[in-house]
């Protein structure tokens, strides 16, 4: 009589342990089915493309005829043999290191600005913010070379106080410059990032710290900046890949050569005229390929360096 309990309870365990997994099951179907087109625009529209772009960084291709195999060869020559891709890379590292900062540290001030309790917070953010969603399209490059040309508004303005200025896109020792400026007028979205994490920091540390003598720029360095390091570590990712992605200025701005005597020829843009303007694939994809490598060692650079500058609440690093 025991042994017929104990074979039937186990029974009972086993097909209830069997309605389990098949709810689990059905749960699973139903998330995948809504996950479906997720799963197939990640498969078509970028895990495949990036596996074609691989192989044909390995081929010559003109794309009017088949890839040839020619193995490392691109990557060869583009390190050894091609000068313009070593003159991108310079003003493309230069047009980083120098307009990430500026914009970084242009965001944080204007939002510290914006956190003293002005009135009409949110008609300010707005207004900064709008740069953001205007300054990376073709209408704004336009304007922005149209406004720094020779006889632009910037240059009359100048004019009118006795200052004869250089026409700034034009000229090799400016041109990049003026493309650093269009990109810290793009501060909105950093700006945005900052202000919520000033609202964050509790008002006490700052008066604890004033009532015990600090100075406002003695709080700002060993106060503000120590808790806001976490939200300038993805301000500084975010902006760091995006730079290095940068392309629609330099394209409008330059008129799509990268000149003056290639001042303005940005790595992407480099890539796109090897690849659309003389048809050279393989080349423009194995370009691509190296940009993710250098995007991905920079960006690791920077993980790998917040343990030195990054604080979080809990005291972790």
């Amino acid at each position: 009589m025991k042994t017929i309990t104990t074979t039937s309870s186990r029974a009972s365990t086993k097909q209830h342990t069997a309605r389990k997994v098949k709810r689990r099951y059905a749960h699973n179907r139903i998330a995948l089915l809504f996950l479906a087109p997720w799963l197939v625009g990640l498969i078509l529209l970028t895990l495949g493309p990036m596996l074609a772009s691989l192989y044909i960084s390995f081929t010559q291709y003109t794309i009017l005829n088949p890839p040839v195999w020619v193995g490392l060869q691109n990557y060869i020559t583009m390190f050894t043999a091609d000068p313009l891709f070593m003159k991108s890379l310079k003003v493309t590292f230069t047009y980083v290191g120098v307009s990430v900062p500026l914009k970084l540290i242009f965001a944080l001030f204007v939002a510290m600005l914006l956190n003293r309790g002005i009135r009409g917070l949110g008609i300010y953010r707005t207004v900064y913010y709008i740069p953001t969603l205007l300054g990376g399209s073709v209408a704004i490059a336009m304007l922005w070379r149209k406004m720094l040309g020779g006889d632009g508004l910037l240059n009359g303005l100048l004019a009118m106080i006795g200052i004869q200025a250089p026409d700034w896109v034009a000229n090799p020792k400016y041109a990049l410059y003026s493309i650093v400026l269009l990109s810290v007028w793009q501060f909105g979205s950093s700006m945005i990032i900052f202000l919520a994490g000033l609202k964050q920091i509790p008002p006490e540390y700052d008066e604890a710290a004033a009532v015990d003598g600090a100075g406002a720029v003695r709080r700002f360095f060993h106060i503000t900046l120590p808790i806001l390091s976490p939200v300038i570590f993805f301000n500084l990712v975010m902006q760091l890949i995006t730079s290095f992605q940068s392309f629609t200025q330099a394209f409008i701005i330059s008129n799509g050569s990268g000149g003056p005597v290639n001042s303005t020829l940005m790595y992407s843009l480099y890539l796109y005229k090897k690849g659309f303007s003389f048809f050279q694939m393989g080349y423009a994809s194995a370009m691509a390929w190296v940009l993710v490598i250098l995007i991905g060692l920079f960006t690791l650079l920077v993980f790998r360096s917040s343990k030195l500058w990054v604080h979080y609440e809990d005291g972790g690093k």
